[in-house]
């Protein structure tokens, strides 16, 4: 194919065609996809915009947790846990396929450090000034409170705590200095992106032709009660009404109200990092657990085993999200020294880490506090724009992103004069639905699409999207062959996935759609197998392809510090 002049997109197209909509979302992350959803299910008219690729900000760069916050308890937020709490019991069961319990082990160093300090931070100095280490004293209790409120439900068990002598026994590489561990349940998220583009995926199947989504579609103007969104790959521009406007972009919040004319100042995000780490040895001392702790410094940080690496995390720096963010050499520098006052006899080096990734948290405006003390709640703020009525997120995190979009969407239906008529507490997402539970039925649901498949591809596949495998067992051949230098994906599942999730660029594909970049190994010659593979259903030749290839090194480089020409290996900057 030689014409490269770029044709709209149908997602597109379908606004441009009808620039008319009940409710407009500009932001693409889960609040704003959630959000999408649940409106969606509701039989309203609406259509969500997203400036890049869907979950490719704030929402790309979470710990992969889905947790009820047991260290907000220290920040007196007991309402935001409670509903946390709730929110990862019913993700636990609607979303299966991506969500599981987790073990996690605090491993503790004193008695009654932090007993007092903690109190007078939250009620004298809110946030501002030393942290102490916290204690055993001070974590029994913020656990046994933990407990009563993830007593509803019972999808966890109840902590536990460990003398030096048990816990080293569990854990035998841990430093020999600690006193005590205190062992309690969350959730881990394996896929975030994929569970958010399976929440995406469920309102557009809900709302049919009044559900419309389209990325890399950025809001950059309002005139005569109109929002002007710009095709990134066009350039052309047009404008869409509606009657309701609902800004949740996140640490943009207020560069999207700018653009729409309203100045705000709302937002004050604070940056997280992480490293991934491909490191057996670290891997088998974390005995399949979480290990969640506080540092020298006061900050609590993790280190977390996942899909066979170790993510270790993270940071809370103020940050400007005008500016690109990335994991800086110095937050490299404090991965490797927490890592060692874990586990001292384990040796942590910059050859082993395959993978960095950074965002900024979506917090809302905090001055002096402490990064670490900023609430994690959210509010709504609503305002009118030229008559239009404007409510714009503050703050909000993975883990309850359900019920704050069933919030949202209340208030937006009340804009509205609509009631709702679908509740979504007990909805299954995406893949989760009719996901089998227990070996028995894992089993029986392989054997029954085993038949012309390769079992242990179906057993793939499952895991990897829940019971949307049936999807991309229906649209790839029977005996697909993976691709040689991409163990585990074949040509047809990467096609599959581009032409179905609006992949536009190659980096949509390599660090949302799937997980090949985030397990690292990646060289120009692998980068260059997934783009052939996606090229014919996305009409790129090979200029394009090319085009895509230094648009994908230059990201790695540049975002997540991996070097491909250089075998994936960690860079400077």
């Amino acid at each position: 194919m030689n014409d490269r002049t770029p044709t709209t997109r149908s997602a597109v197209r379908s606004l441009r065609d009808r620039p008319h909509a009940e409710v407009l979302i500009i932001g693409g992350g889960i609040n704003g996809i959630a959000t999408f959803r649940e409106l969606a299910l509701q039989g309203v008219d609406v259509a969500l915009v997203e400036r890049g690729d869907f979950v490719s900000g704030a929402s790309s760069a979470s710990s992969h947790m889905v947790h009820g916050g047991v260290r907000y308890l220290e920040n007196g937020e007991f309402r935001l846990v409670q509903e946390a709490v709730a929110e990862r019991n019913r993700l636990l069961r609607t979303a299966p396929h991506y969500v599981r319990p987790l073990e996690t082990t605090i491993p503790i160093f004193s008695t009654f450090s932090g007993i007092l300090s903690a109190p007078f931070r939250l009620l004298v100095t809110h946030g501002r000034g030393k942290a102490r280490e916290r204690g055993a004293a001070l974590i029994k209790i913020g656990l046994t409170l933990y407990d009563t409120f993830s007593r509803d439900g019972g999808q966890v068990p109840r902590h536990k705590f460990r003398g030096r002598r048990r816990s080293l026994s569990e854990l035998p590489r841990l430093n020999s200095d600690v006193k005590y561990t205190a062992t309690y349940y969350d959730a881990s998220m394996h896929d975030p992106e994929r569970l958010a583009l399976d929440v995406l995926h469920d309102g557009i199947v809900a709302g049919g032709d009044r559900a419309r989504a389209a990325n890399y579609l950025p809001a950059v103007g309002f005139e005569n009660g109109a929002v002007q969104l710009r095709d990134e790959t066009t350039g052309d521009v047009f404008d869409v009404t509606a009657k309701v406007i609902l800004n949740t972009s996140g640490p943009w919040t207020d560069l999207t109200n700018e653009a729409l004319g309203r100045g705000t100042r709302f937002m004050g995000g604070t940056k997280g990092s992480h490293i991934v780490l491909d490191h057996p040895e670290l891997l088998a001392a974390t005995g399949g657990r979480e290990i969640f702790f506080e540092h020298s410094d006061g900050r609590i940080v993790l280190i977390y085993p996942l899909k066979d690496r170790v993510l270790v995390g993270t940071t809370d720096i103020d940050a400007d999200p005008s500016a690109p963010t990335s994991c800086t050499s110095e937050e490299v520098d404090y991965f490797i020294d927490l890592v060692g006052h874990v586990f001292p006899d384990i040796s942590v080096d910059r050859s082993q880490i395959v993978y960095t990734f950074s965002g900024i948290r979506p917090l809302p405006r905090h001055d002096d506090t402490a990064p670490g003390f900023v609430s994690r709640d959210y509010r709504i703020e609503p305002s009118e724009h030229a008559g239009v009525p404007l409510l714009s997120l503050v703050g909000g995190k993975w883990t309850t992103f359900r019920a704050l979009a069933a919030h949202l969407a209340n208030d937006t239906l009340e804009l509205l004069g609509k009631t709702r008529s679908v509740g979504t507490e007990t909805l299954a997402i995406g893949g989760g639905k009719d996901f089998p539970k227990g070996r028995a039925a894992r089993t029986r649901w392989v054997a029954e699409r085993a038949d012309g498949n390769d079992r242990g591809r179906v057993e793939v596949l499952l895991d990897r999207y829940g019971t949307r495998a049936d999807e991309v067992l229906a649209a790839t051949p029977e005996h697909d062959e993976t691709i040689a230098l991409l163990p585990g994906y074949t040509a047809a599942e990467l096609a599959h996935l581009a032409a179905s999730e609006q992949v536009v660029h190659l980096d949509d594909l390599l660090l949302r759609r799937t997980s090949i970049a985030f397990l690292g190994g990646l060289t120009l010659e692998r980068v260059r197998a997934a783009a052939e593979a996606i090229a014919p259903v996305l009409n790129w030749d090979g200029a394009r392809v090319d085009d895509e290839i230094r648009r994908m090194a230059q990201l790695l480089r540049t975002a997540h510090r991996i070097d491909v020409e250089r075998g994936g290996a960690v860079v400077d900057i």
